[in-house]
């Protein structure tokens, strides 16, 4: 990742922009960008193009559990203010974040054919007041690039205007609790951390194995701002549960295991991949493969 980074700013020159992608949310991947990929690489980011929809606001002010294969609850495709106005505070939220790492955002408002027009004004109008430099309603899934022209002019803009004050939320001489319950407070709005004795066995093992200077990647739901999926909004007065705690010595960090999340390993060293009775089909496959790619470079 850093690689491509790296590559990218000599392929566009001094004057051309690289976009990359974080990962969901400016809480989870937003957070471990900042604090720890821009760490190991040197670089900091110019602007922050935070992706918001009218479904997900109104999902987090109060709208009905959305199901997978279940036809849509019709408060997600009919025009619903109060939702939205609701539902705000989730991304007022992540606004806020951006801006203490001190990296000016814009918020980029996917537009889907069921969004009223009062919907998306509503929107734009709260993220300018909240402190992004700008709310841009974006069509490219309809419309292509050109659905995404404004976007591209409003990060330029942004980018061109930035200070370059950029900071990290913890120092990586913290000790390992510490910037946990950093990222726990300034980051999803934790009253505090409680450590379970297995995060607590295995905590004071790294700091006695020399690990205490790493950064920290907290391993929690996507799906809410504390470790209960269930909790919308911007939840309040919870306790972050630290369970578990591993570390990725290889890659540079130490990850807390947060609520019921687990940690599933990764591929097996040997692979199914060697089994014979596999070899010849994966062979006439990447020899297709190869041709196809052929065609493309020529």
């Amino acid at each position: 990742s850093i690689l491509a980074d790296r590559i990218a700013l000599k392929l566009v020159g001094e004057n051309g922009f690289v976009v990359t992608e974080c990962g969901f949310g400016a809480d989870i991947g937003m957070e471990k960008f900042f604090n720890i990929k821009c760490r190991y690489s040197g670089l900091t980011p110019n602007g922050v193009v935070l992706v918001a929809t009218v479904r997900a606001l109104k999902m987090h002010g109060g709208g009905p559990n959305v199901t997978p294969g279940t036809p849509l609850p019709p408060q997600y495709s009919e025009e619903n203010i109060e939702l939205v106005r609701a539902g705000f505070c989730n991304l007022a939220h992540q606004i806020r974040l951006c801006e203490k790492f001190q990296v000016p955002v814009v918020v980029a408002i996917n537009r889907f054919g069921t969004d009223s027009q009062a919907e998306l004004d509503l929107m734009c109008q709260l993220s300018k007041e909240a402190g992004a430099v700008d709310a841009v309603i974006c069509e490219h899934f309809a419309k292509g690039g050109a659905g995404a022209l404004e976007l591209a002019n409003a990060v330029a803009k942004c980018c061109h205007s930035s200070a370059k004050s950029f900071r990290f939320l913890y120092d990586l001489k913290q000790p390992l609790a510490k910037k946990i319950e950093i990222i726990a407070k300034e980051v999803y709005g934790a009253d505090g951390v409680e450590f379970q004795p297995k995060a607590q066995q295995m905590m004071d093992l790294f700091t006695r194995q020399g690990f205490q200077n790493l950064p920290v990647c907290m391993a929690k739901t996507h799906l809410s701002l504390s470790h209960d999926p269930s909790l919308k909004g911007t939840p309040e007065g919870f306790t972050l549960p630290v369970n578990d705690m591993r570390i990725s010595a290889g890659a540079g960090f130490v990850f807390p295991l947060i609520g019921t999340v687990r940690h599933y390993g990764g591929a097996r060293y040997r692979t199914i991949g060697f089994a014979p009775h596999y070899n010849s089909m994966y062979l006439n496959v990447g020899v297709k493969l190869l041709r196809t790619a052929r065609l493309f470079i020529r």
